[in-house]
């Protein structure tokens, strides 16, 4: 039986790479490559692969919004979440948008095949490492709303203007970035976003 692939991820080379190193596998057909989020699920409907390996950052949509309009839209396609960024915090995001399988891109070839064989058949794949890492972190202790917050406030933007962005009050800004200093146990915005970022939370 062929499994049919498909591919999402922003880096051509690392794309050109995966397609490359899949195509040796006898079984493995990679049948869809995208370079964008919001190109996944038109990518899937239209080449009906069955399963779909997503890089977690990309742009248009990340992978984890792809994983779970994919859960939606095409139920038939299982995902595997392929990434750089062995986080717990995204483990936990992926598996609660359905993704059935993660894999950090440092893994050796066989453990990525064997993989997606395995999520192919119905199971879900975790790096064992990580599955104990996620257990031992336990949940964002973020809002919603402090993590929109948060992601705003990532690329250096002012108190004013993540209140425009997010169409909030500099007030209400101000009182989610402090509950999320405090939460992330940081010293000050740079600091929340930073710890919030590495540990998957956003």
């Amino acid at each position: 039986m062929t499994i049919r692939l498909l591919l999402a991820d922003d880096q051509e080379l690392v794309r050109q790479a995966l397609c490359a190193l899949l195509a040796l596998e006898d079984d493995f057909e990679v049948v869809a490559s995208v370079g964008r989020g919001d190109e996944v699920v038109g990518a899937a409907r239209a080449h009906r692969p069955d399963v779909a390996l997503l890089d977690i950052e990309m742009p248009g949509l990340d992978g984890l919004a792809a994983a779970a309009v994919l859960a939606e839209q095409v139920p038939d396609c299982r995902v595997v979440m392929l990434t750089t960024f062995g986080r717990a915090g995204y483990l936990r995001r992926a598996m609660e948008a359905g993704a059935a399988g993660f894999v950090v891109k440092d893994a050796p070839a066989d453990v990525l095949a064997d993989a997606i064989r395995r999520v192919h058949t119905g199971e879900k794949v975790v790096d064992p490492a990580l599955a104990v890492a996620t257990l031992t972190a336990g949940e964002s202790p973020l809002t919603a709303r402090e993590r929109d917050v948060l992601i705003t406030a990532r690329s250096g933007a002012t108190i004013a203007e993540i209140a425009s962005r997010l169409y909030l009050s500099e007030g209400t800004v101000r009182n989610y970035v402090s509950a999320a200093i405090a939460k992330t146990g940081a010293r000050n915005r740079v600091g929340a976003v930073r710890i919030a970022d590495e540990r998957g939370w956003l």
